[in-house]
């Protein structure tokens, strides 16, 4: 039964990829539901699924077969225009390659997906403080990204994930790039938002510091879950 706090319900979900004249199965067969407010985590080797799943959940791809339903809508059926809308609005990502804009300062990094809204300018600087003050960095609202560091840097995009207030934040490998003292800085920063907000993150890693945050641990393996428990 689907429970009313459930943001995420994976069905049979198959994702195939073709490798020349055949086909490399990704994902095979993942049955897994994600509930408001869960801090979990997809782990497992590179070729694993981690990041297929990740990108199937966040409708940047879709299944083969068998079903993600996010935020109830089934992301198979979803439009591009759809699919964009749902990113824009319930999801928030986070990338090890921080993906900012290097011509922007943090401030305008962050206020990027809030131009996509019908928000004032008012309401968006609002946010915007709001975010960099949740990272600590409202002191560097001025400073591009190649006038920070690597962890200031991921601050920043993680303060543009959850400035929309996202129902879902998804994190692929966002301690990749960095040392041990950010990479424990930035998790407790996602952890606070998660228990102060509500916020369902999702993470896809094989770092055993991100592995020692998470509530709940879903490892995969050759694309299917080979154990799913929560700590």
């Amino acid at each position: 039964m689907e429970s009313n706090k459930t943001v995420i319900l994976i069905r049979n979900l198959v994702k195939t990829f073709p490798m020349g004249n055949r086909e490399f199965t990704a994902l095979n067969g993942i049955n897994l539901n994600f509930e408001k407010g869960e801090f979990s985590g997809l782990v497992g080797p590179s070729g694993s699924g981690k990041t297929t799943l990740l990108n199937i959940i966040g409708t940047l791809d879709s299944p083969t077969e068998g079903e993600a339903i996010v935020m109830g809508d089934s992301v198979g059926q979803l439009s591009q225009k759809k699919a964009a809308h749902l990113r824009n609005l319930k999801i928030g990502f986070i990338f090890q390659t921080f993906n900012l804009l290097p011509v922007y300062s943090a401030y305008e990094n962050v206020e990027f997906p809030l131009l996509l809204q019908k928000m004032s300018s008012a309401a968006r600087k609002k946010a915007v403080m709001e975010a960099l003050d949740w990272v600590g960095l409202t002191d560097k609202a001025k400073s591009r990204p190649a006038q920070m560091s690597g962890g200031e840097c991921q601050r920043v995009a993680i303060a543009r994930a959850i400035v929309k207030s996202p129902e879902i934040v998804l994190a692929d490998e966002p301690t990749a790039n960095l040392d041990a003292e950010n990479s424990h800085h930035i998790l407790k920063t996602m952890e606070t938002l998660n228990q102060n907000l509500g916020t369902t993150f999702l993470f896809a890693t094989h770092d055993e510091k991100v592995i020692g945050y998470l509530r709940r641990i879903i490892k995969l393996s050759d694309g299917k879950v080979a154990e799913d428990k929560r700590c």
